[in-house]
């Protein structure tokens, strides 16, 4: 019997799962850098799970991809989709970019998927958003068309970092002195979180003592290190501004979703920041924006509680079929392509 498999390939991990009728099994994580090339990733998985043969996957992968050739942005691998398929002896390969596939997902998660920031109710087929700071920071919208759900296509994440409070400007100079650019992703990610870190320690004079984005966030969270309590406040801050964006780019009545790695690791913080207002702070359009909601994805590897988070009114969803629960959002999102692909 053949099956199928899919990726979520990261700067830092890459995730492989197996396809069943019910959602995904056989998830397994690796290091990107314990590995060469992509080839050499995938084939520990199918070495890893011996009984199975697979001669169908889909990749989703954290970068553009417009043609035969792929190359990463926040890492080294790169591929051409035609010898990729070859070297791994498949009948089908399909490489879309990560976020195309969280943004399939959107329209069906249930409730129990999604928590959500202030207050906002969804239209049921509104445009929708979602944007996740991890390595990098993904970016997609998702519009409904007379043929269904289609994502629009972009690399929102390279936009420009548009400064709104003196802090900004503190940090767009350190950022405009350091890269020659200020770019969205180099404050919301997970080195963006250390260039805040870094661009408030020198405004401030003081020693520059994390090298570590995990280790500001914790001693933020813990109230241990003023200066790291501000670089969290502000990355929750930036969130909110950029979010509101997108709200206003696409008229995002269906709401804007929070993926990614980062922000799951202090939901608590996110919620009681000034995130939601600085989402609605867009002065002469603060009414256009006030009534979209924000959510942001619980997936199973996300160690989040929905029910240990204060939620407010449930959100109104078009009719369709919801996100098998044991199958995490990224992956449902590759699977709803590949079943489109294959009919």
């Amino acid at each position: 019997m053949s099956h199928k498999f899919v990726a979520d390939v990261g700067g830092t991990n890459i995730r492989l799962a197996r396809v069943t009728e019910t959602g995904v099994a056989d998830i397994i994580k690796y290091m990107c850098n314990d590995f060469a090339s992509i080839d050499l990733a995938i084939a520990q998985y199918f070495a890893d799970l011996p009984q199975y043969a697979f001669t169908e996957g889909c990749i989703a992968i954290a970068c553009p991809v417009l043609g035969d050739q792929v190359e990463m942005t926040n890492h080294s691998w790169a591929f051409s989709q035609n010898a990729l398929r070859s070297q791994l002896k498949l009948d089908a390969l399909y490489v879309i970019n990560d976020f195309t596939a969280v943004a399939h997902s959107l329209p069906v998660l249930s409730d129990e998927q999604v928590v959500q920031i202030g207050e906002g109710t969804a239209k049921a087929n509104g445009n929708i958003a979602v944007f996740g700071p991890g390595t990098g920071l993904g970016v997609e919208h998702i519009t409904m068309t007379s043929s269904g759900w289609q994502t629009l296509d972009g690399e929102g994440g390279h936009v420009d970092f548009a400064p709104v409070d003196e802090t900004d400007v503190i940090v767009w100079r350190h950022l405009q002195a350091t890269f020659g650019r200020a770019s969205a992703e180099e404050v919301m990610s997970g080195r963006g979180i250390h260039n805040i870190y870094t661009a408030l320690a020198n405004n401030a004079g003081e020693p520059v003592t994390f090298a570590d984005p995990a280790q500001i966030t914790e001693a933020a969270i813990a109230g241990t290190c003023k200066i790291a309590e501000a670089t969290l406040t502000q990355f929750c801050r930036i969130m909110g501004s950029f979010a509101g964006n997108l709200a206003l780019n696409m008229a995002t009545t269906g709401g804007i979703f929070i993926g990614g790695g980062i922000a799951n690791r202090f939901p608590e913080f996110i919620k009681n920041s000034d995130f939601r207002a600085r989402f609605e702070a867009k002065g002469q359009m603060k009414h256009y924006v006030k009534d979209i909601p924000i959510f942001w994805i619980c997936s199973l590897s996300s160690g989040i509680d929905p029910q240990k988070i204060n939620k407010l009114p449930k959100r109104n969803r078009s009719k369709m079929p919801v996100c098998p629960p044991n199958c995490p959002p990224l992956a449902y999102g590759i699977e709803v392509l590949m079943a489109a692909m294959s009919e």
